[in-house]
């Protein structure tokens, strides 16, 4: 018999980022206690709004199934003695329970044993379920728990109802200082009484009659609707932003939109400016026109059905005034003040305690920008001025109150005063890419001040050995690295790493560790390639086989394991890789590198000659490819070698008594392994 499974705990508004991560993580939990305990069921659902988390499990078996147990004990020679049992049979059954004459015999072909079989009956769902369902409410994620009243019991937020329904009954069990039961309440203010659930599947359209909606999903494609339906009635286009979406789905059990106004005048401010206060403040959505410019528009997510949304609507244009007021007066002050002026007090704002002031960290990136400009042909004025000028709006009104707005209001502020258009949007893209998948700089000021200014940060944190341990990264140096390898690859930059780091490091007076920072700093940034291609879906074995070769130009990097990855792909790639790996064992084992060319007239076996003359060939047919870093089509030209060199590993012996014979089917060998190891070393493809 089955029966679906009704889990809820009810408790006061639980932090609206925090629901999504805890839903998730409790039916995990909760799957992984039914797995374990034994107990088949057909679905699992989870629900979550500020007010509750729940899971509903489909069909959940009454009882776990009887289990057979069966238990080797000794050997029959080692069991009986002169027709006795001996001790060792007598411990064994009184180990399980019951008397050797009980015990069974268990034949197999190295010999008999004694056995003991027995079925053990599946205890009721309803008598594991308590302890379960505790344990994963006691593991979940909450990263400040709280005490309430008198009670020991902890938890995200006062917890008030608890429901656990198996079919039609209850199940007994006290959880977090709560008596199960089966009910459950709606909506705070639309439907504030008890609602008796008669079975878990009444639950949903329960509350849904109440006013709830308690699929987070479903509420978070309503919310997102309503917007969109919002904005057009308006005529204009709602910017939804994701995360956004998710923490006010996280707010609200009704949700209802609705759009107020603010005054035009505040469109003077920079639009990053009004939206981060809706945003941050507010959890509002902004509208655009089809130029793309900011509306005087927002849409506010209710949480109730209001008689009177006009009141609603007029009480959220009162809250934001304030607040834009706020942005407006920090931009028309800031403005009496030049950008550039504001460099004189980076002195006295400190970036590390032993890597100086942020005045120093701006002369580094500076002297670093210009270095790198240099390299790629672009303005060294315009990479020195916008790094002279990167740090400078930390300072001002606007960045105090909106820290986020670091580098937008450096280039809002830096046009007004006149700079050059690209130093101005430089000062704004030093911060991309801000994560995985954000843009990238577009201008070349841009890329300079960007790479300068994390290279900087990198080789100084390191130097002074503060480098990233397991989980914790307090610099994100991880992010940072990542956004030299994003800017270098998809910029498409020949620019050495190792060369870049090491132009950092001399830039900072004194480190603590300079001596050690360089190559492992190096290692540390080409490794995050790892993850990188993983995410990608490329063998770990692709990445490894570039990454042995030695390979300092991240461009350059990307390139080989972009082709290495579409050669894995190809019938012929398993058997070359097969065959380098046997080359790389061959050759490694030897006292003396072998000799560099080959002597034709020792080629006697017709598989060797005819693999010496396809390696000329391809040698001639790649030279042009190599030399223009096209990696794929020359690996998809060896990929013709794979039938003259597995003909020559079936037919010849490498290791032959004649000692020049020997040596020069090794160079043969190896001028193998060199044709692929222009790009890469693919004996790693058979990790």
């Amino acid at each position: 018999m089955a029966a679906d499974l009704l889990i809820e705990l009810g408790c006061e508004e639980l932090p609206p980022t925090l629901l999504k991560p805890l839903s998730e993580a409790l039916i995990q939990s909760i799957e992984k206690g039914l797995q374990e305990a034994g107990l088949p069921y057909q679905a699992a659902r989870v629900f979550a709004t500020p007010r509750r988390l729940a899971v509903l499990i489909d069909q959940l078996a009454e009882q776990q199934p009887d289990q057979d147990i069966e238990r080797r004990g000794p050997a029959l020679t080692a069991a009986y003695k002169d027709g006795q049992p001996t001790k060792a049979a007598q411990g064994f059954a009184a180990s399980c329970g019951v008397s050797v004459t009980d015990l069974q015999t268990l034949e197999t072909d190295k010999g008999s044993w004694l056995v003991y079989r027995t079925t053990q009956q599946g205890q009721a769902t309803a008598t594991l379920l308590p302890e379960l369902v505790n344990k994963a409410f006691a593991a979940l994620p909450v990263p400040k728990r709280m005490r309430w009243g008198a009670s020991r019991i902890e938890f995200s937020r006062p917890v008030h109802w608890l429901v656990l329904l198996h079919g039609q009954q209850i199940v007994s069990a006290e959880i977090m200082g709560l008596k199960a039961g089966r009910t459950t309440f709606g909506h705070r203010f639309h439907a504030p009484s008890a609602i008796e659930l008669q079975q878990p599947a009444d639950y949903l359209n329960a509350l849904k009659q109440a006013r709830v909606l308690a699929d987070f999903n479903e509420r978070r494609e309503i919310i997102r609707q309503q917007v969109l339906a919002e904005a057009e009635k308006r005529r204009g286009t709602a910017v939804i932003d994701e995360a956004l979406l998710d923490e006010v789905t996280g707010l609200v059990e009704w949700p209802v939109a609705l759009t107020g106004s603010f005054e035009e005048r505040f469109l003077e401010v920079p639009d990053a400016c009004l939206i981060s206060s809706m945003k941050a403040n507010q959890k509002y959505f902004h509208l655009v026109n089809d130029e793309g410019r900011l509306l005087p528009l927002f849409i506010t997510i209710c949480n109730i059905e209001s008689q009177d949304p006009s009141a609603v609507i007029l009480g959220n244009e009162r809250v934001i005034r304030p607040r834009l007021s706020d942005a407006a007066f920090f931009f028309q002050t800031d403005k009496k003040t030049r950008l550039s002026s504001r460099s004189s007090g980076l002195d006295k704002v400190v970036f590390q305690q032993q890597l100086g002031t942020l005045a120093d960290k701006t002369r580094r990136v500076t002297a670093l920008a210009v270095a790198i400009a240099s390299r790629i042909n672009a303005d060294t004025s315009h990479a020195e001025r916008a790094a002279q000028l990167s740090k400078c709006d930390l300072s001002t009104e606007m960045v105090l109150e909106f820290p986020e707005l670091q580098g937008i209001m450096g280039e809002a502020y830096a046009l007004h005063d006149g700079e050059n258009p690209e130093v101005c949007r430089a000062l704004r893209e030093q911060y991309l890419p801000r994560h995985a998948g954000d843009e990238l700089p577009q201008t070349q000021a841009g890329i300079c001040l960007a790479l300068a200014d994390r290279l900087d940060t990198l080789t100084g944190i390191f130097g002074i050995g503060q480098k990233p341990t397991g989980v914790k990264d307090p610099f994100a140096l991880r992010r940072a690295t990542l956004g030299v390898l994003n800017i270098l690859v998809h910029r498409q930059l020949d620019l050495d790493l190792k060369e870049l780091i090491q132009l950092a490091l001399d830039q900072h007076s004194r480190l603590p560790k300079a001596d050690e920072v360089a190559s492992e700093l190096l290692d540390y940034m080409l490794d995050r390639f790892r993850a990188w291609y993983q995410a990608e879906g490329i063998a770990t074995g692709v990445f490894l086989a570039v990454r042995s070769r030695g390979v300092t130009h991240p461009h350059d990097f990307n390139r080989r394991v972009q082709a290495v990855a579409s050669f894995s792909k190809l019938p012929e790639a398993a058997s070359l890789a097969a065959a380098n790996k046997r080359v790389s064992n061959l050759l490694g084992k030897l006292d003396a590198p072998v000799a560099a060319d080959i002597n034709k007239a020792l080629l006697t076996e017709p598989a060797e000659v005819t693999l010496a003359e396809q390696l000329a060939v391809k040698d001639i047919d790649v030279a042009p490819l190599y030399a223009r870093g096209d990696y794929q089509a020359a690996l998809n030209c060896l990929a013709g070698l794979r039938e003259p060199v597995d003909a020559f590993f079936d037919q010849v012996l490498v290791m032959a008594d004649d000692p020049a014979i020997r040596n020069n089917r090794l160079a043969l060998l190896a001028a193998l392994q060199a044709l692929f190891l222009h790009t890469a070393d693919i004996a790693q493809l058979q990790q």
